[in-house]
C-alpha cells in the first residue's frame, strides 16, 4: 500500500529521484529507480504501526523569514537554507576541522583521510556563528562544534568563549574523548569558558564495539574522559552509534551505565548508523537499525522498565513551545522536525529504579491541556491569557499520578513553576533529576526522504554563509564543501 510520494537520492550518483514510501508486510519501505544505476528498495521504518502512531505528532513549521539561498534546482539541491525549508535552526553545527586522531570505519564525515585540510579560521567561525544568530524569527540558540575531532584545535577553548560572546545560550562539543582523557585540565578549561555539554562518542561498555566501530579499544579513554568531566562538573551526553550485529545488544547496558553515572551524564542520544561518508555500504539492510527497532530493543533489554510506548517523537513537545509563545508574545524555539526523525523519553531514577515520566504523567493529556490553553489565549486576548494560565495551573495536577511519581521529585511544583512562572531554574532542576533517552536516525542516500529534509532543525553553518541541513550535508554536500574551503596537505 502506497503511503506517500517523495524525493530521494540514488545511492550511487546522488542524483535526486522520485521515490515511493509504501507499506509491505508490516514494514514501511522506500523505493526508487535511477536510469543509470537501477532500482533500490530499502527499509524506511521497520514497523508500520509505530510509523503511523508517530503521525499524530506531525507539526509543520514556518521556516526562516530570511532564507540564505534562492529556489533554483529544487530540494535538496538549493540548501542554504532556501525558502522551501519548513523549520528554523534549533542546533547549529560548525565543523571546526576535518583532522582527527582516529580513522573510524563508520565515520559519516569521512574525517582524517582526505588529502586536504578543512579548518575555518577563528574569524570565519565568528561569521558562521553570527549567520546562525541572524536567523529570523528565532536566532539559533545552541551550537555544537564538530569535525573531525574539535579538541585537536589549540584554540577550542577560545572558540567556546566566542560562541558565548555571540549569544548562544547552549554550547557543546562532539568528541571521541581521547584528549579529554589525556588532558585532565581540558575539561576544566572548557567548563570555565562556558561549555555546557560534552557530546561523547560512546559505543558500549565492552571493548568489542570500539574495535569494530573505531578500530581500537577506546573504552579506557571513555572512562577517563567521564571522570575528568566529573571533576570539572561538565555535563555529558553519551552518543552511541548503533550498528546491528555489532553493539545493538548493548543498548540496555549503556542506559544502565548512564543511570549509574547520573551525577554527570544528562542523557543518551542513540544514533543508528548512517551509511554515508566512510561507513561501508555493502551491508545496509543487514546492519540497519530503525527507530522502531531501537524502541523494541530498549524494552527488551531493560526488561520493560522502559517500554515501547514510553517514547514520543521529538516533535511531540511542539505544544510546549506554542504555549510559551502565546504567553511571552514572541517567537520561541519550536521542535517542528519531522515526526519520523527521532524519538525520546525522560526517565527518573528513584532509589536505583528506572521510572519513565509516562508512568506518572499523562503525557497525552498534558499536551492536550497546553494546546487547549494556547487556543484559549489566542481567542481571548490579554484578558483570556490570565484566565487560561490560571485554568491550566489548576488542571495541571490532574495529569499527574502522584502515587507513581518518584519520592525524590516534586514533579507538580516543577511543572507549575516552569509553565506559570517560566522559572528556568525549575527547568534546570527537572533536567538534572532526569535522564533523556533519545534516538536520532539520520538519513543516508538509501532512506533519504525530501519531506524529512525540509523539516530538519539541525543545520551546518558554512564559511560562505550557507546553512545546510544535517542529512543533506552528509549525504550530498560535504565533499564539495570541504574541497572548496580547504587547502592541500603537503606530502611527507
Amino acid at each position: 500500500m502506497v503511503i506517500k510520494k517523495t524525493k530521494s537520492l540514488c545511492p550511487e550518483c546522488l542524483k535526486p529521484l522520485d521515490a515511493e514510501v509504501y507499506e509491505e508486510q508490516g514494514k514501511v519501505m522506500i523505493k526508487k529507480e535511477c536510469p543509470e544505476h537501477g532500482s533500490f528498495n530499502n527499509v524506511y521504518w521497520s514497523d508500520s504501526d509505530i510509523y503511523r502512531k508517530a503521525e499524530d505528532c506531525d507539526y509543520v513549521g514556518k521556516g526562516l523569514k530570511n532564507p540564505h539561498t534562492d529556489i533554483d534546482k529544487n530540494c535538496p539541491m538549493d540548501c542554504g537554507i532556501c525558502p522551501d525549508h519548513e523549520s528554523h535552526t534549533i542546533l547549529g553545527l560548525i565543523d571546526v576541522t576535518n583532522r582527527c586522531n582516529l580513522k573510524c570505519p563508520v565515520c559519516f564525515a569521512n574525517a582524517a583521510v582526505s588529502k586536504y585540510l578543512y579548518e575555518p579560521t577563528y574569524e570565519e567561525i565568528r561569521q558562521m556563528l553570527r549567520n546562525l544568530r541572524s536567523n529570523k524569527p528565532v536566532p539559533t540558540p545552541a551550537i555544537q562544534y564538530a569535525g573531525g575531532e574539535p579538541t585537536i584545535r589549540k584554540d577550542i577553548v577560545d572558540l567556546i568563549k566566542l560562541a558565548k560572546e555571540e549569544g548562544f545560550s547552549h554550547t557543546q562539543i562532539a568528541t571521541n574523548g581521547i584528549r579529554l582523557a589525556k588532558r585532565p585540565e581540558l575539561a576544566k578549561d572548557l567548563k570555565e569558558a562556558g561549555l555546557n555539554t560534552i557530546y561523547l562518542q560512546f559505543d558500549g561498555i565492552t571493548e568489542e564495539p570500539y574495535i569494530n566501530n573505531r578500530g581500537k579499544n577506546l573504552l579506557p579513554f571513555k572512562i577517563d574522559a567521564i571522570e575528568n568531566c566529573r571533576k570539572a562538573n561538565l555535563g555529558i551526553v553519551l552518543v552511541p552509534t548503533i550498528v546491528k550485529g555489532i553493539n545493538d545488544n548493548q543498548i540496555g547496558d549503556i542506559i544502565r551505565f548512564a543511570v549509574d553515572n547520573l551525577d554527570i551524564i544528562r542523557g543518551v542520544n542513540f544514533q543508528p548508523v548512517s551509511f554515508a561518508g566512510r561507513t561501508p555500504a555493502d551491508q545496509v539492510e543487514a546492519q540497519r537499525v530503525t527507530i522502531p527497532d531501537f524502541q523494541k530493543m530498549v524494552e527488551k533489554q531493560t526488561n520493560s522498565k522502559i517500554a515501547l510506548d514510553d517514547f514520543y517523537p521529538a516533535s511531540s513537545v511542539h505544544s510546549i513551545s506554542e504555549f510559551v509563545q502565546v504567553l511571552e508574545d514572541e517567537p520561541q524555539v519550536t521542535f517542528t522536525c519531522h515526526q519520523h526523525c527521532g524519538t525520546a523519553t525522560y526517565i527518573f531514577i528513584d532509589n536505583g529504579d528506572i521510572i519513565p515520566i509516562t508512568r506518572f504523567v499523562d503525557v497525552d493529556r498534558f499536551f492536550e491541556l497546553l494546546e487547549k490553553s494556547t487556543g484559549d489565549i489566542k481567542n481571548g486576548g490579554i484578558t483570556g491569557k490570565a484566565k487560561s494560565v490560571a485554568r491550566a495551573t489548576l488542571e495541571l495536577p490532574r495529569t499527574i499520578d502522584r502515587s507513581e511519581a518518584p519520592e525524590s521529585v516534586d514533579i507538580k511544583n516543577i511543572l507549575t513553576s516552569v509553565f506559570k512562572d517560566r522559572s528556568y531554574k525549575s527547568l534546570g532542576d527537572f533536567h538534572h533529576k532526569t535522564l533523556l533517552i533519545s534516538c536520532m536516525h539520520f538519513m543516508d542516500p538509501w532512506n533519504f526522504d525530501e519531506d524529512r529534509v525540509k523539516r530538519c532543525v539541525i543545520h551546518y553553518a558554512l564559511p560562505d554563509g550557507r546553512i545546510i541541513p544535517f542529512c543533506t550535508m552528509n549525504s550530498i554536500y560535504r565533499q564539495e564543501v570541504e574541497k572548496e574551503f580547504s587547502i592541500p596537505l603537503k606530502d611527507n
